[in-house]
């Protein structure tokens, strides 16, 4: 059984369209090595990728005993991003977990059930990094994708996102503290193969409680 990431009351959620909540745009770039350095790096063989796992943080004088604090290992599976009307969905197979990452209209009134008139962007409310390991996804069908992604910090803004599209031709492995939203993608449904820590801890910002805005992830070149 999946279950939500985070708990998300859809029916509160605040409108764009009502002036209570404001869209910030995030700027796109082409990923390359050179433009991930410091969020991450390009994959071109899913097998021969590694994660890297941090160990457990020494939480007073005592040190942590070596070899230890890191144990828990890597879990493999596919991660399905799908569109389903005006919403965003994700499966992450990988952990047993489902969840909305976006929408493609004002997300108080988004449907399943509607179409939307613009995938050329959506909205997302939150992201979130693993301080005790990255992650790895790969597209399985060599689709176009964007990843939104910024550098470790809690001070996180609005402002330190950037949107990365790759072309689908590589993957990309996300460093430990690196903030991220799984890969939106640029058609209406895509499958990654995913590789992450087994036991992983996840610390989320939440963009419309903190910054009173969503984040608007451009899809497509221009």
């Amino acid at each position: 059984m999946f279950s939500n990431f985070a708990a998300l009351d859809l029916a509160a959620l605040p409108s764009t369209g009502r002036g209570e909540a404001r869209i910030h745009a995030v700027p796109l770039v082409v990923a390359t090595a050179q433009t991930l350095s410091g969020y991450g790096s390009v994959v071109t063989d899913f097998a021969a990728g590694a994660v890297t796992i941090v160990t457990w943080p020494q939480p007073g004088w005592r040190r942590v005993v070596a070899g230890t604090g890191n144990e828990g290992g890597i879990v493999e599976d596919r991660f399905e991003m799908v569109r389903r009307g005006e919403i965003q969905h994700a499966v992450n197979h990988a952990v047993g977990r489902s969840y909305v990452t976006g929408w493609f209209a004002d997300p108080a009134v988004a449907s399943e059930a509607r179409e939307p008139s613009d995938t050329s962007r959506l909205l997302t409310h939150e992201a979130n990094y693993h301080p005790d390991g990255g992650q790895i996804f790969f597209p399985r069908d060599g689709a176009s994708f964007v990843a939104l992604l910024a550098r470790p910090g809690d001070d996180v803004t609005p402002d330190d996102f950037v949107a990365f599209h790759c072309d689908g031709s590589f993957g990309i492995r996300i460093d430990p503290g690196t903030w991220h939203q799984p890969m939106f993608p640029v058609g209406e449904r895509a499958a990654f193969d995913d590789k992450q820590g087994r036991v992983h801890a996840c610390i989320a910002v939440d963009f419309v409680s903190e910054f009173s805005c969503y984040l608007e992830v451009p899809l497509q070149r221009k």
